[in-house]
Parts: structure tokens; sequence; C-alpha cells
């Protein structure tokens, strides 16, 4: 979506900090929407609320706490609660959240909490705390003993990133199926017949969904699904190099690997370089998510972008709007926003090698 911004007058007093006037000039629209975008009133188009946000961060326009104080803004309490073994996408998540919650002048408590390991001990920790909502990331976005807990106590909550959001909270996601199949007939259309999957953590919907568009992608295609080309992952570095030689120990194996997230694919790399293979001479290695470590090794992953900083932003924007409506005495349905994806061509893909028959290496020798 193209958001275009009035340039048109003097956008910042001279010689002080930008106003809220100068928001609503840049951005065209009254100071009262500004107000409302700040606050994260649900009542804003989304074209206009862009507009705003990309005015606000071009003039580095940050809202008066006090003047907020007086307007009657009080300050929300909102939990971001995590337990992702990718530190490049929790690093991004954790980027995103923060911007949103200074925009929207909140407080925002940022806690571990580990599937299985006193999970529901943190929720209920946090109900009993008053927290006035909650935000949470992969894998906790699936955890049905946090979202029971949260739910049950009346308490907002936002799943961010997951392949299947429950009726009652709000989520904000990709179509995982349609990304993976994209990928999967990215690398058809290169020539690649035996395509490898790294699946990720089976306690995440989202990796069932890839999985699905991996499949779905080969049937389209007309390419023979093959189980043996299917490796389990959990979405870390260290389950993506025992996947990837169990893969490339396969009497036939592939000719392109596609992991379900970035750590994964970067072992797949760390793995065909240890065994005297090219990327992507031998091997087509692709990733999904575009996180940081996707252009931090070598070569460049063509990987699958996920906007996972933009996704956070939108999951606290969305969160501070259901609390502050419910403080208005507005009940909202519960929204589910599906962003965009984009695939990312770098230098990890290539046609697969063409290599001569067996019949014609017999030949070459007997000349």
């Amino acid at each position: 979506m193209t958001t275009s911004v009035r340039k048109t007058r003097t956008t910042k007093r001279q010689g002080g900090a930008p106003t809220i006037s100068d928001v609503a000039l840049l951005a065209g629209v009254s100071p009262m929407t500004v107000s409302r975008v700040i606050n994260a009133d649900t009542n804003v188009r989304e074209t206009t609320r862009e507009a705003v946000n990309v005015a606000i961060a071009q003039l580095n326009y940050a809202p008066n706490p006090a003047a907020r104080s007086l307007a009657g803004a009080a300050q929300l309490r909102i939990a971001l609660l995590y337990s992702n073994p990718s530190a490049s996408y929790l690093s991004e998540f954790l980027v995103g959240s923060l911007d949103q919650a200074g925009r929207s002048d909140i407080q925002l408590i940022v806690e571990k909490c580990e599937i299985g390991d006193h999970d529901v001990e943190v929720a209920e920790r946090l109900v009993r705390s008053g927290i006035d909502g909650v935000v949470l990331p992969p894998p906790l976005c699936d955890s049905k003993g946090v979202l029971e807990v949260l739910l049950n106590a009346n308490i907002p909550t936002v799943v961010v990133a997951t392949g299947r959001a429950p009726e009652e909270a709000a989520s904000v996601s990709i179509d995982d199926m349609q990304a993976a199949h994209a990928m999967t007939a990215h690398l058809i259309g290169l020539g690649h017949a035996r395509i490898g999957f790294i699946i990720g953590n089976p306690n995440q919907t989202a990796s069932a969904k890839r999985l699905e568009g991996y499949r779905a992608a080969l049937a389209e295609h007309g390419v023979a699904a093959d189980d043996t080309l299917i490796a389990q992952g959990l979405f870390t570095y260290r389950s993506g190099l025992d996947a990837a030689e169990h893969l490339m120990d396969a009497p036939n194996p592939p000719t392109a690997i596609f992991a379900s997230n970035d750590d994964m694919a970067a072992a797949t790399v760390a793995v065909a370089h240890r065994r005297g293979l090219d990327v992507p001479g031998d091997l087509t290695v692709c990733g999904f998510d575009d996180s940081a470590l996707a252009t931090t090794i070598w070569p460049e992953l063509t990987t699958i972008h996920q906007p996972i900083a933009t996704m956070s932003r939108a999951a606290v924007e969305l969160l501070v709007g259901i609390v502050r409506s419910a403080r208005n005495g507005k009940t909202e349905r519960a929204r589910h926003v599906l962003l965009d994806y984009t695939l990312i061509r770098r230098q990890s893909d290539a046609a697969p090698r063409r290599r001569p028959s067996t019949r014609a290496q017999h030949k070459s020798s007997r000349d």
C-alpha cells in the first residue's frame, strides 16, 4: 500500500520540537485525527492511520505525556510474553513492539515465558497484577493454556503469526500456506524436481501451514511427493543442522532445500559448505522470515519476507485500540489482520546443475 504525504508547506516550526499540528499538516488531516491515531482509536481508516504514522516517523514526533494525561489518556500496561528460539526473529519483534509502545504512550512489560515451564503461572500472575492486555508472539500464540487463562479473565489478547487464530482473540499474521506455496512454486520454476523441506516446530500451527503450502505446490505442478525429502526441525539452528544432514544423506538427495525459517536455512548452508558443496551451484537453499540472519551469512538467503517488526507494531496498536475502546464502554469483535508477505530473491537459489548421465560418463571413460 502506497501512502501519499503532503509536503507543500513547512511541516515543522523553526527552532522547536514538532507539534501535533505539524504532524496533521504533513499528513493532510486534522489534529483531532492525529490524536485518534496516537490513542489507537479504531475508528480511523487504515490509509489515514498509515499517513499519520508516516508523518510521525518523518518528523520524529513524540507525544507530550503531560498533555495526554490532561486529556484523560491514562497510560496502559501491556505485556509481551516471549519464548522464541530465534534471536533474529525476537530482536525484530521487540524493536517493532517498543517503537509502537512509545508512539502509543503505553508501558510495555516484556517477560520470558517458556512453554511448559510455568507458562500458565506467568499468565495467571499477569492477570492478578491487573495487566490491561497481552501480546503473544510465536510460539506462545499457540499455547492453549496461556490463552485459556487470559481469555477466561477477559484480558484483551492479540496473537501474532499463528496459523489458526482463536475466534475470541485478535490476531496479526500472514498467509503461511500461500507463502510456502509461492516459494515451492518458485523452486519448481527454476527446474528443481527434488525439493527437500524442513518442517518447523510441531507446537506451532504455522509449521503445519507451511508444510501444507509446500505439498500443495508440488501437487499443483505435477511434482511427485516424496516423504524422504521431508525432515523435522524445531525452528532452531541446531535442529536445522540435524535435518539438513538427514536430507543430504539420502540415496537420492534433493537439489534444493526449503527450510521453514532462516535459522534452519542458515544451518543447511553450513552443512553444505562443510560437505564441500557449492550453494547454490550444487544445492539451492531457501528460508522463511527474512530475519537479519538472512543477510549476514554467505550466500545471502532467498527467503519469504515476513514483516516481523510491522506485525508487532500492528499487534500493539490493535491491542491498545481494543483496551481503550473497552474503557469507553465499547465492545469490539476480535479483528484478524492479514499482512502481505514477499518472496525475496538473493544469492542462495539457482537452477539445478545439469550433470552428465551415467551412460555419457562411461562413454567418456572409454574414449
